[in-house]
Formats: structure tokens, C-alpha cells, sequence
């Protein structure tokens, strides 16, 4: 006579197999998210305990990186320069994409289509080269700000003097990520309800009120994801200054941004374990800030 396993072992072995098979399925996300993403994580934090000494090699400081890192001068000078960088160029940046994206949504624009593609299709092109091809229009001697001095007979300000370089590279910025930011706002203002507009043409609701009163609103969630994003590609502000730097010498030194710095250090400096404290430090600023405009959109978006 043949036993009858009961309904509770049966159901809990049915569990375990389920368990098993997600694990399967989210194992090698895991295996890679773990090596690729948290294994350089801790691997950066072992290193800023440490400090190379002269004699005996590796020794551990604890917290005398960071230390030192909040009293350097250099530090905090690349920091002024991308909080600056945030301040003027996010602001300049996303009201450009959000004007265009309401003209593209308000279907008054004739061409539509190939405007969109226009303003995107910067984005499409490498950061290296965006920056090679502007660097080259800013050169006084041998780009178009030369050529037009020469023409002209005017003398220009030069694009990478200590005083513009900062204004040079986010007008490089804004042209290569425009067009981004305007896909994402496009995108959300495309998903309004048509009953929305319907309403506000019966209430006599005007362009300027329907922008006001629906499509600002509707999309504040886009704004604040853009506002992010924008954020940490602030303060991860890399390719352009080290391309520049090539030609603006004077201008871009090697503790431009906190990126810069610590790539100096790093590559040119053999400085492993201070490099490590930098970005770490500059990772853990960027996480609180972008975090605090999370919860405040999140509020006013409740």
C-alpha cells in the first residue's frame, strides 16, 4: 500500500523548489551586481584606511584619510567648481529641454518630428568627441574663435581663459545632454490624459493655464528624475575637463573637479588610497544631495 505524503510537506517541498527558482533566475544579476558594483565599493573603503608610507609600506590610518581630505584646499577648490557648474549650468540646461519638450507637445511646431531628432541627436555623439570638436571652436589661434577674430578684426574673450573655461565646458554639457533631458520630459508630457486638456478647453483655459495648471504638474515626476541625474553628472564632472586640459593648461589644473583630483592623484601622483578617499568622500556628497531633492520632490509631488 502506497503512503500519502501530506499536504503540508507537499506544499512546503512546492516552496522550496519556487525558492529555488527565483534564486535562479536573480543568481547571476547577484554574482555580477556583487563584483562589478559592491566588490570595488569595498574595496575603495579598505584602501582609504590605509596610507603608503616610507618605511613599511601600507599602513593603517583609520580615519586620517578623510581628515585629511575635509583640510585640503585642492579638494574644496574642484568642489567649488562643480557646485558652481550645478548652480548655473543644471538650471540653463533643463529649461532649455523643458521649453522645448512643451513646444514639440504643443503641435504648433511645424516639423516636429525632425526637431526632435536634431536636438536629440547631440546626445548621440561621444563625449570625447563633443568636447574635441568644441575644443577645437574654441581655440584662438587655429578654431573658429581665431578664424572669426581674423575675419572680423574683433577680438574675441577666449573660451579657455581661467575666468570662461567653466562657462566653456557646460556650454559643451548643455549641447550634449539638451536633448536628453528633453526626451524625458517630451516622454511624460506625452502620457497626460487627453480628458485633462478637454477640461481646460471647456473652462476657456488658455496655453500659458494649461501649462501652469496640467502639464507642470503632470510631469513633475520627470523633473525631479532629470534634477538627479543632472546632479550627479555634476559632481562626476571628468571628460571634459581632462580633455580640455590639453589645451587650457593655465586654466584646468589637475584638482579641477574632485573627479580630476582624483584621477591625478591616482594616476599621476601613485596617491592609491588618498584617490580612494576622495571619490568615496565625493560619492557619499553626491548620494545626500541627490537624496534630499528626492524627498523634497516626492513631497511636493504628494
Amino acid at each position: 500500500m502506497t503512503a500519502v505524503a501530506p499536504a503540508s510537506r507537499t506544499r512546503k517541498g512546492r516552496s522550496l523548489r519556487g525558492s529555488w527558482t527565483g534564486w535562479g533566475f536573480v543568481g547571476p544579476f547577484m554574482i555580477v551586481f556583487a563584483l562589478v558594483f559592491l566588490a570595488p565599493i569595498a574595496y575603495s573603503i579598505y584602501l582609504s584606511l590605509f596610507r603608503k608610507q616610507l618605511v613599511g609600506g601600507n599602513a593603517f590610518v583609520g580615519v586620517d584619510n578623510y581628515t585629511q581630505a575635509f583640510q585640503d584646499p585642492q579638494f574644496w577648490s574642484g568642489f567649488g567648481h562643480v557646485v558652481t557648474f550645478l548652480a548655473v549650468q543644471v538650471p540653463i540646461m533643463l529649461g532649455i529641454a523643458l521649453l522645448v519638450a512643451l513646444a514639440l507637445d504643443s503641435g504648433r511646431l511645424y516639423g516636429r518630428n525632425f526637431f526632435r531628432i536634431s536636438i536629440f541627436l547631440p546626445y548621440a555623439v561621444p563625449a570625447v568627441v563633443a568636447t574635441l570638436m568644441w575644443g577645437f571652436m574654441y581655440g584662438t589661434r587655429f578654431g573658429l574663435v581665431g578664424n572669426i577674430n581674423k575675419a572680423l578684426g574683433v577680438d574675441l574673450p577666449n573660451p579657455l581663459s581661467p575666468d570662461l573655461v567653466l562657462a566653456s565646458i557646460g556650454n559643451i554639457v548643455t549641447w550634449e545632454f539638451v536633448g536628453y533631458n528633453m526626451l524625458i520630459f517630451y516622454s511624460a508630457l506625452r502620457v497626460i490624459p487627453g480628458t485633462l486638456y478637454e477640461a481646460a478647453e471647456i473652462d476657456g483655459a488658455g496655453q500659458w493655464r494649461v501649462i501652469r495648471a496640467i502639464k507642470l504638474p503632470a510631469i513633475r515626476g520627470a523633473l525631479v528624475i532629470a534634477t538627479i541625474f543632472s546632479i550627479i553628472g555634476s559632481f562626476q564632472l571628468f571628460n571634459e575637463p581632462s580633455i580640455l586640459q590639453s589645451l587650457a593648461p593655465n586654466a584646468i589644473t589637475t584638482y579641477f573637479t574632485p573627479n580630476l583630483y582624483a584621477y591625478s592623484l591616482s594616476f599621476s601622483g601613485q596617491q592609491y588610497n588618498y584617490s580612494a578617499t576622495v571619490a568615496i568622500v565625493m560619492g557619499l556628497i553626491t548620494m545626500v544631495i541627490a537624496y534630499v531633492v528626492q524627498l523634497r520632490g516626492m513631497r511636493k509631488e504628494a
